[in-house]
């Protein structure tokens, strides 16, 4: 016997953001044309670092949006849960483009050393000075709404690790002007790449979390276990699984023993909705199937239970 909620797919949490992700889409894309003129006009491998690391960041903002859309598309008999999983792959897909930028930024930072090119450091610095600026105003549009889908955080992580990048660009344009320490740009450029990277890794971790169908982080088994057997009338629980679909939407299902005398209409019908309630309330997930089953029947049940 199951009970659940709307499994509609309904908006994602993406989707929810999507004139946020629109507005640092714009802004970043701008930055990225200046970024790639200045670095072209001032020869600096940090500038030019800067802007392949926010071409990304427009590039998965874009994958999001994208991905937001196509998950909106209705469930079908084929694809039960409609296309929401889409959302998680262009996340996937994310993770992956800042791993290529970092190993460019790196191979040509390597390509530069001890032959390092005269620099334009005031083109350089105003245009580092510039995306600085620009990431400040994506993370405050992006501030709100980053806890609640992967994707949103990832464009987050992404235009926090720009700011840095840009911090770290400004340092080494003051550098040179002061010392005419050239290598400042080399080694700024290798800071850049080294912070993608990290951020890469948590996100695609959280990714392969979600497609492994890995239970959402904060969430104990053994506690909903406890909950659900303080439910009145339940004896046992069994085959209990819980994951994510995409952000902002765990899904759990479990079999439910209960004395045999619950299972009237309105006594399972009650269980039902303590079950229901319990999960929505501690463990903010809405999404649940619960199969009753008469204590009487556990003889009929696998012993390979969760």
């Amino acid at each position: 016997m199951g009970h659940d909620h709307n499994h509609a797919p309904g908006i994602t949490a993406t989707g929810k953001h999507r004139r946020r992700l629109i507005a640092v889409l714009a802004i970043t894309m701008a930055v990225v044309l200046i970024q790639v003129a200045g670095a072209a006009l001032s020869g600096s491998l940090a500038l030019l670092a800067d802007a392949g690391h926010m071409l990304s960041d427009a590039a998965g903002v874009f994958i999001a949006l994208l991905a937001a859309w196509i998950a909106s598309r209705p469930a079908s008999d084929l694809r039960t849960y409609g296309y929401q999983r889409a959302e998680v792959l262009a996340a996937l897909a994310n993770a992956l483009i800042l791993v290529a930028i970092a190993v460019v930024i790196f191979t040509e930072a390597i390509r530069r050393i001890g032959a390092a090119p005269e620099v334009q450091t005031d083109i350089m610095l105003y245009a580092a000075i510039l995306g600085a600026a620009a990431n400040l105003v994506s993370l405050l549009i992006l501030r709100g709404a980053q806890k609640e889908s992967l994707n949103v955080r990832g464009a987050y992580l992404e235009v926090l690790g720009d700011l840095l990048g840009s911090m770290a660009v400004i340092a080494a344009a003051v550098v040179i002007m002061l010392t005419g320490f050239l290598a400042a740009d080399t080694i700024a450029s290798v800071l850049i790449a080294i912070m993608i990277l990290p951020r890469a890794w948590h996100l695609l971790r959280d990714v392969v979390d979600v497609l492994l169908e890995a239970a959402p982080k904060g969430v104990e088994v053994q506690m909903i276990r406890e909950h659900i057997l303080s439910v009145a009338g339940v004896v046992a629980v069994h085959d209990i699984h819980i994951w994510t679909i995409t952000s902002g939407m765990p899904v759990f299902s479990a079999h439910v023993v209960v004395e045999d005398g619950v299972l009237s209409a309105r006594g399972a019908d009650q269980v039902l909705d303590k079950l229901t309630t319990c999960l929505g309330s501690h463990f903010d997930t809405e999404h649940c199937t619960f199969q009753l089953e008469p204590a009487s029947h556990s003889e009929h049940e696998s012993h390979q239970h969760a």
